[in-house]
This record gives structure tokens, sequence and C-alpha cells, in this order.
């Protein structure tokens, strides 16, 4: 007597992190991890303005999902960009401050 098929569980599918967030998180993250800040805006900028774009072109598709997770990725690149630009402003405005005698 054959015995009766066993019901395969599929494995759960697996959560895909747009990239967005993880751009944008570490344009935010370097802010708080180093501590030489006129490094990091050079690093944070880029990171920033990569994160916005992708978040950008992941809110434009059609999952939900992903467009959740896009615009949390545009609100962490917006923050990491902004702080990235402030500081070069704030560094332009006062030319004397990085070089300490």
């Amino acid at each position: 007597m054959p015995s009766p098929p066993q019901p395969t569980s599929a494995p759960p599918p697996k959560r895909h992190v747009s990239r967005s967030i993880w751009l944008g998180g570490a344009s935010v993250a370097i802010w708080f991890c180093c501590p030489f800040w006129m490094v990091v805006c050079y690093l944070a900028l880029p990171l920033g303005v990569s994160g916005l774009f992708c978040g950008i072109s992941h809110h434009r598709s059609q999952d939900k999902e992903l467009r959740a997770q896009a615009r949390t990725g545009l609100v962490l690149a917006t923050v990491g960009t902004a702080a990235a630009v402030g500081y070069l402003i704030f560094l332009a405005t006062h030319p004397d401050l990085p070089i300490q005698d």
C-alpha cells in the first residue's frame, strides 16, 4: 500500500531589502561611526546620492513592498545627503576651521 504524499511546505519567501536602504543607511551611519567629518562628508555624499537614485527608481516599480522600502531608503539617503551638503557649506563659509594651529 503506497503511503500518502507528504505535503511539502514551501520555503518562506526570501526578503529582499532595497539597495536604497543600504546606501541611505550607510550615508547616515557613517556620520555616527567616524569622528573625522571632513573625510566623512566626501564619503556620505556619493552614498546618499546613489541611495536617492536607487530609491527613486525602486519607488516607480509596481511592487508595494519595494515601494515602502524605497520610501525608507529615500528618507535615509536624503538625511545623509543633506548632512553632507550642510557640512560642506559650513566648511565653505568657515575656511579657517579645518586647520588648527
